[in-house]
């Protein structure tokens, strides 16, 4: 089964699924929104590559990073760790070192979790934040029209994991994007600040491509974007240019660039910081089976639901 499949069931077994859907819940009886993520050794990070301080940052960005998108102001976490037994103090210390910097930096308190042995080490953890905005965000807000709106750089966490991956050297950018994303909460409030209405949006932790189609399926709208709009760091040219390597594909399918997309009206974007966000293409009419439109020069690509379960990295390969 690949994850489409198993939140199908998900879905199709809960007696309620109401707050599914979207990275976030919202939990409107008590003005919060919620979310969960887990990193697992060997799967999500290696020991290798990283170190537990950027463990620890990295484990508190990824969800940040989902409150940034669901313009909320974050709050609180929770932090569940489970490691094998004969883990040193060492790592504990400089592990939760790493998240309470970052905790600190972002005003988020930690507010309680769990410790539990296991083989490997797994680190979950909740996050909290409280509605700010009159508006919300969700997949399927988009509207026939919007622009689409991207934060930041795309490819360079991705190429950095390669980089560390395969022993090759690459520049400080790309290794920095991928052992220590720095979450978009800057360009959240900005965005919250500007908007009228509810928005679609979302974080690009599974890749842009991936953002997009699932945005274009909860709202049944089809997309259109230039992927030569798409922001891109220097370094990321000279790696791939150096490895034979095709940049575009790490901008593309590469996950965990942790930036923003949003589908907003033009009068919107027309009041953004264009240095903080670029319309790379825009939403375009309602549809029963929408999907991805990539141009690239005179070339477009049509992206659907079977490319991106092929392209995309799941935890659920056959």
């Amino acid at each position: 089964m690949n994850e489409f499949e198993i939140l199908d069931v998900i879905n199709n077994r809960l007696s309620s699924s109401e707050f599914l859907g979207d990275d976030c819940a919202f939990l409107e009886d008590w003005n919060i929104f919620v979310t969960h993520d887990t990193l697992v050794e060997d799967v999500h990070f290696t020991m290798h590559t990283t170190s537990p301080y950027l463990l620890g940052r990295k484990s508190v960005a990824v969800n940040l990073s989902d409150l940034a998108a669901a313009l909320c102001e974050a709050k609180y976490i929770t932090v569940s760790l489970s490691m094998p037994s004969d883990i040193k103090k060492s790592f504990v210390e400089e592990f939760y070192e790493g998240i309470n910097d970052i905790c600190n930096e972002y005003g988020v308190k930690v507010a309680g979790g769990d410790l539990t042995s296991s083989e490997k080490i797994v680190v979950s953890i909740c996050a909290v934040g409280k509605k700010i905005s009159l508006y919300r965000t969700s997949r399927k807000f988009a509207k026939n029209g919007d622009c689409i709106v991207i934060t930041g750089m795309h490819g360079s966490s991705s190429a950095g994991l390669y980089a560390l991956s395969e022993f090759l050297y690459a520049g400080e950018s790309l290794i920095n994007s991928h052992l220590n994303p720095v979450p978009a909460l800057k360009e959240s409030r900005i965005l919250s600040s500007v908007i009228d209405s509810n928005i679609a949006a979302m974080d690009t932790s599974d890749g842009l491509i991936d953002a997009l189609y699932k945005i274009s399926s909860a709202s049944n709208h089809s997309m259109e974007i230039d992927i030569n709009k798409v922001p891109f760091h220097p370094e990321l040219s000279l790696f791939c240019s150096y490895n034979k390597l095709d940049a575009k594909q790490f901008i593309k399918w590469g996950g965990e660039d942790y930036q923003l997309i949003a589908c907003v009206p033009k009068n919107i974007y027309e009041k953004l910081d264009k240095e903080l966000f670029t319309c790379i293409g825009k939403v375009l009419n309602k549809s029963t089976n929408p999907c991805v439109f990539v141009k690239d020069g005179e070339n477009t690509e049509k992206i659907t639901k079977d490319i991106v379960c092929r392209k995309t990295f799941s935890h659920f390969n056959n």
